[in-house]
């Protein structure tokens, strides 16, 4: 399973946004605060939509806390100051729960959790003086690829609701 971690998230539509990825995924969400907004705040709920309701989410006051109730977690750290890009790491086991930490929008995850953890540390490539990308797309990316690893594992890969089928009866219309 994905456990997304969100290390005191700044923008309250790009956690929204990070709450319906979450749910597309059946993926866990973790705030780690504080935090500078309010879970109620229109933005997020406009970004996350309806699915907020099906999210689950654990919120933790600090980065202790957090640490202190996943004492066990294969986790990850996701900056730009790693040398590791993303898709070199094995992420292929179904059973197991894996745990991706983001930074802040503006500051990212403190330097020396990513000095303590440097072999855990990954990227994203992107051109060179590019500085990173938004937050929750970054999200989408590196929860997607370790779904792509597992074969989308317990993800549809057809279109459900109006059928599989829908567009080419489209076309033969």
């Amino acid at each position: 399973m994905i456990h997304i971690v969100l290390f005191r998230p700044e923008k309250p539509s790009n956690t929204g946004n990070i709450m319906r990825t979450a749910v597309a995924l059946k993926a866990v969400l973790h705030i780690i605060g504080p935090i500078s907004f309010s879970l109620a705040d229109k933005d997020l709920k406009r970004a996350g939509m309806d699915y907020i309701s099906d999210l689950k989410l654990y919120i933790y006051s600090s980065l202790d806390e957090f640490y202190e109730k996943n004492k066990n977690a294969d986790l990850y750290y996701v900056t730009r100051y790693s040398s590791n890009v993303y898709s070199s790491f094995d992420f292929k086991k179904i059973d197991h729960d894996y745990y991706v930490m983001f930074g802040r929008e503006s500051t990212g995850i403190p330097h020396d959790i990513l000095r303590n953890n440097y072999s855990k540390t990954m990227r994203i490539p992107m051109v060179s003086d590019a500085r990173s990308l938004n937050l929750s797309n970054s999200v989408a990316i590196i929860a997607y690829e370790i779904m792509r690893q597992q074969s989308f594992y317990s993800l549809s890969t057809q279109e459900m609701l109006k059928g599989d089928n829908f567009l080419y009866e489209e076309i033969k219309k």
